[in-house]
């Protein structure tokens, strides 16, 4: 059946994360607790596969963990005209957001892409570098390394990030085929990019507390005085920055 071969291939992905990639997370918890302690900030930049969904104001997540995100919305109802040639290259649009934002010198960067070839990804690890920030990459490595980057610098967010975290997907991130069907189907990075950033916040909890930091964590809001109490922790953290 192929739930069961779906259910099969997705164990197989968490399967290597933990065997391979655990001490990665580990690194990478250590390198932002000692951020933390520093008073610098935690920011994720995802682009679109769960990580900033999953993480930030999450019930039981980590208050320190706060997303980074930006829009950019052109809106043009004019006729249709042939527009051979003309590109939308954004470089520089990320450093500008970047520099529009609370980050600064000594935070400490996660950027979440599969491939890690795209113009805004690419952008944003190179700004935050001349911003100062550390950059953690969660990426595919075998899928970035089999794509040619769309950056002018021809780089992708491995070769620039300060730590790299394999999420274990394929190239494509599509896992399954069946006879019948063109493509394949059934992608693991928004999963295993999940699994890795709980992983990472345990490992960020435990390191804290072993430092006698206490860290904020939020609650529900659907409980009894749930959002009381999300107030409460927002204010903590505001205050005391962990």
């Amino acid at each position: 059946m192929l739930i069961e071969k779906y259910d099969h291939a997705i164990k197989e992905v968490m399967d290597r994360v933990r065997e391979t990639q655990w001490g990665q997370v580990e690194k990478a918890a250590d390198l932002i607790v000692e951020a933390v302690k520093k008073g610098s900030g935690i920011h994720i930049y995802d682009t679109g596969h769960i990580i900033d969904s999953e993480l930030v104001d999450r019930a039981g997540g980590l208050a320190l963990l706060r997303r980074l995100r930006y829009t950019f919305e052109v809106i043009s109802t004019a006729r249709a005209i042939e527009r051979k040639g003309i590109t939308d290259n954004r470089e520089g649009l990320a450093g500008y957001a970047l520099r529009a934002s609370k980050a600064a010198p000594g935070d400490v960067l996660i950027i979440g892409s599969v491939s890690g070839k795209t113009v805004p990804v690419v952008d944003m690890a190179l700004e935050a570098h001349k911003l100062g920030l550390t950059v953690i990459a969660v990426t595919s490595m075998a899928y970035s390394s089999s794509v040619s980057s769309d950056h002018s610098c021809g780089k992708h967010l491995y070769e620039i990030a300060d730590m790299v975290i394999d999420n274990c997907s394929c190239p494509g991130d599509a896992m399954l085929s069946i006879e019948g069907m063109e493509g394949r189907f059934a992608p693991s990075s928004g999963i295993s990019a999940a699994y890795i950033m709980w992983c990472l916040s345990a490992c960020i909890i435990e390191k804290m507390l072993e430092a006698g930091l206490k860290p904020t964590v939020f609650q529900s809001v659907n409980q009894p005085d749930g959002w009381d109490r999300y107030y409460e922790m927002t204010e903590r953290y505001d205050r005391l920055g962990i």
